[in-house]
């Protein structure tokens, strides 16, 4: 029995903004949106299990075919049951095409209209992707979702630069759509019918390139949109503004997906532009070095203040850490470099953001996302030094401190 199409449904839209809720359907699941996906780059969610990633409540993940294709191999995951069975994840997954990771090796990689060269961060050994070879490589990791191959740039290139990587990334959406749905890889072909291809949007943050990219992009009749080439350097504020214009130009009953993004009020601010998926390394890197998430904003817990606070973290979080362990149990953990700590801080981050996801999401469907987002700029603070000494005293205040 073949597998079931890709499908997207737009349930709701909140009254007061354009916030939405919907669900799309893959060949391993639903998923409602809006959704963050945690990012398990080399098939795993660093330090956790499978099954403490659903527990959780992630409905997808997010692997990278770069770091996949390196190793141990597109042909070896394929071999050994395509990606779900290999990484023993049974819900969607959505795999990154490695157009980024290439951006992020500067000397190491050289890009022209046909190709990326770079080497390889393992070995040193030269290696050329293509279109095809990016889509080639996702139909034989067998991802629900797979990502066109584009041309990420640095903030603060110049017009000229900018306009040159974004052309090219609309030849590379032409080549990689006629790969995917015209001439798949042969020996993938089994697994290519039931992926979702999604297009990228580039053009930095010149407004007329943005739209220029988004009609093109728009143009291709993919399963999905993505916005690329963001959260590179640029403020939050001309981020915010940039994602705001491009899902405008994006088709309203498809998914929208703004790339590399997961801090707290960049998923709340992403939501409020029409936003639908989120992915990004955010939470877990940052738990691996002592940072957690309250509703205040971050905190560091190797600070001596949580030593000796004979309580959770987070006093209504559910997350297995806070459930079953003190503040200065995590506290003493990082200070004596467990690695148990690493766990229970990827543990709570995740489950913070996944809440979070799962209380936008509610706030849309009653119609009170407005208020919501008021409420969460109210109380959350990012972490800076002009905001950690007011993030102290209301984190201590909430707890009669």
């Amino acid at each position: 029995m073949p597998n079931p199409p890709f499908t997207f449904q737009l349930h709701h839209q909140d009254a007061g903004s354009s916030a939405r809720a919907g669900r799309f359907t893959t060949p391993h699941g639903s998923v409602t949106t809006p959704v963050f996906m945690p990012v398990a780059t080399q098939a795993t969610v660093k330090t956790l299990t499978p099954d403490e990633v659903m527990g959780l409540g992630a409905q997808i993940v997010l692997g990278n075919a770069y770091h996949l294709y390196l190793r141990p191999g597109v042909d070896a995951v394929h071999r050994l049951g395509r990606l779900h069975r290999f990484m023993g994840w049974p819900r969607p997954i959505l795999t990154d095409s490695g157009g980024f990771q290439a951006f992020s090796m500067g000397a190491f990689r050289r890009v022209d209209d046909d190709h990326i060269l770079f080497r390889s961060h393992i070995d040193g050994s030269e290696h050329r992707f293509t279109p095809e070879l990016a889509i080639a490589n996702q139909q034989g990791l067998g991802a629900d979702i797979i990502m066109c191959l584009d041309q990420c740039i640095a903030y603060g290139a110049d017009r000229a630069e900018v306009r040159q990587a974004m052309e090219r990334t609309h030849r590379w959406a032409r080549a990689c759509y006629d790969a995917h749905y015209l001439t798949p890889a042969p020996a993938y072909a089994d697994t290519a019918a039931g992926q979702a291809l999604f297009g990228i949007v580039q053009g930095g943050t010149f407004p007329d390139l943005r739209r220029e990219s988004a009609q093109y992009i728009a143009g291709l009749p993919f399963a999905g949109y993505a916005i690329g080439g963001l959260a590179v350097g640029e403020s939050k504020a001309r981020m915010y503004e940039i994602t705001e214009q491009v899902t405008e130009l994006l088709p309203a009953d498809q998914p929208r997906y703004l790339m590399g993004v997961g801090s707290p009020e960049d998923l709340v601010e992403g939501v409020a532009q029409g936003v639908d998926m989120f992915d990004c390394v955010l939470p877990t890197r940052v738990a691996r070095n002592g940072a957690l998430f309250t509703r205040y904003g971050r905190v560091n817990i190797s600070n001596r203040r949580f030593a000796d606070l004979d309580a959770p973290l987070e006093e209504d979080c559910d997350c297995y850490a806070c459930r079953n362990f003190t503040a200065a149990y995590l506290w003493h953990l990082f200070r004596a470099r467990e690695i148990l700590g690493l766990r229970l801080a990827s543990l709570h981050n995740l489950r913070f953001v996944l809440r979070l996801m799962d209380s936008i999401r509610q706030a849309i469907l009653e119609n009170r996302f407005s208020q919501f987002r008021r409420d969460f700029h109210n109380d959350y603070r990012p972490t800076n030094e002009a905001t950690r000494q007011q993030q102290k005293e209301r984190w201590l205040a909430a707890r009669g401190g």
